[in-house]
């Protein structure tokens, strides 16, 4: 019984909860996942603020910290989430939910529906390809720095996100992490990912 009300009483809180007006970060909006603005702000290259670009980003898994770099000197600092197996070594195959190790680039940035603004990493190298080739296996792809999941729109789950690694293998930021960075990174941005 008691099982039984504390499920209705959850139903209920979700249904109070998608009711009436959404806000992030204070402002009304639909949802920050609406990706046809994305995409047109994209076209237009207008995502960019040229003076705040970093040149590099540095990632160590076991600290769960990723760096923005600007002329050899960090600027940023943010909290990360990573694969189910993010810190058991570098991604082998599809599916194994590990993090990739190395030295990599962005290659693009993607306005996303389910996980908000991703960028996209080179993730497989040849090495990578190599290497999965040799175990008979599919080394995988898609590995992006992407921000939270709809749930999480309005960033009250991060503390909650942050302290779980819960990606298929990629690297999660906050939604304000990935707006920081959305507007301070260009293709071609070398990342490094330790272990």
């Amino acid at each position: 019984m008691k099982i039984k009300l504390s499920m209705l009483g959850m139903v209920i809180a979700l249904l109070v909860v998608g009711c009436g007006e959404n806000t992030y970060y204070g402002k009304l909006d639909k949802t920050p996942y609406e990706t046809k603005e994305c995409i047109k702000e994209l076209s237009r290259g207008a995502e960019i603020d040229h003076s705040g670009k970093i040149d590099k980003i540095v990632v160590y898994k076991k600290k769960r910290k990723m760096y923005a770099y600007k002329n050899g000197k960090v600027v940023e600092e943010f909290r990360i989430s990573l694969g189910k197996n993010g810190d058991k070594g570098h991604k082998v195959q599809a599916g194994d939910y590990r993090t990739p190790e190395g030295s990599y680039t962005i290659v693009r940035k993607k306005c996303d529906s389910r996980l908000y603004r991703s960028l996209m990493i080179s993730y497989p190298c040849e090495a990578d390809k190599a290497r999965a080739r040799e175990k008979g296996v599919s080394c995988g792809g898609y590995i992006t720095i992407h921000g939270q999941p709809k749930w999480n729109a309005d960033g009250r789950g991060d503390n909650y996100t942050l302290s779980h690694d819960w990606t298929e293998g990629c690297m999660a930021v906050t939604n304000r992490a990935m707006d920081k960075l959305w507007q301070a990174v260009e293709n071609g941005v070398k990342i490094e990912i330790h272990a």
